[in-house]
């Protein structure tokens, strides 16, 4: 149980991994200009490094969710983990519906949307739960993350998909920390 629980922080940690090398493998990729997408399209040198690390981390985060569905506390934040687990299915196939593909912008934006909807769902089952810190803190991310995404004059595409992952991370790590499986 504890890996499963473990796989939240670690898909964290292997999204960034899977940019920072394959921005390194790709000298020409500015996080100012790109979409993180470009590192696994037509141009990129070695997308197999993006593509398949997003369907890394999506396993991850798939695991994630089922540790979320096995510690949920009610109905609602039951809806939020399996929301994760689409989420994570949407990771996958921006992976295998790599940049310059037809369905790509479609599976990279509902990703996003499936995760806020999975952060909206666990935060207002929580509430209910008077789990009132990771609560209250999921419904304001996922009600704000949206809100500023909208409202923000992004410079690319990177730094607006670098603002959601980084709002899912906070999200994962803060669920994480709440549910810790006791030692032993």
């Amino acid at each position: 149980m504890r890996a499963l629980w473990a796989s939240g922080p670690c898909a964290a940690a292997a999204a960034w991994i899977t940019i920072a090398l394959s921005a390194a493998r790709n000298p020409w990729f500015s996080i100012t200009r790109n979409a993180f997408s470009d590192l696994g399209g037509p141009r990129a040198v070695d997308p197999w490094i993006y593509n398949v690390g997003m369907i890394a981390t999506s396993a991850l985060l798939i695991a994630f969710s089922v540790y979320l569905l096995w510690s949920s506390g009610n109905r609602v934040e039951s809806m939020g983990a399996s929301f994760a687990a689409v989420g994570g299915i949407f990771l996958a196939m921006i992976g295998i519906f790599h940049e310059g593909t037809y369905p790509h912008v479609f599976v990279s934006t509902w990703f996003f949307a499936q995760m806020d909807m999975a952060i909206a769902l666990w935060g207002a089952g929580s509430v209910l739960l008077r789990r009132l810190g990771v609560g209250i803190l999921s419904i304001a991310l996922a009600v704000g993350a949206p809100i500023a995404a909208v409202l923000v004059r992004w410079p690319s595409t990177a730094l607006l998909e670098a603002y959601g992952i980084a709002v899912i991370d906070a999200w994962a790590l803060a669920v994480a920390l709440e549910l810790r499986p006791p030692r032993g």
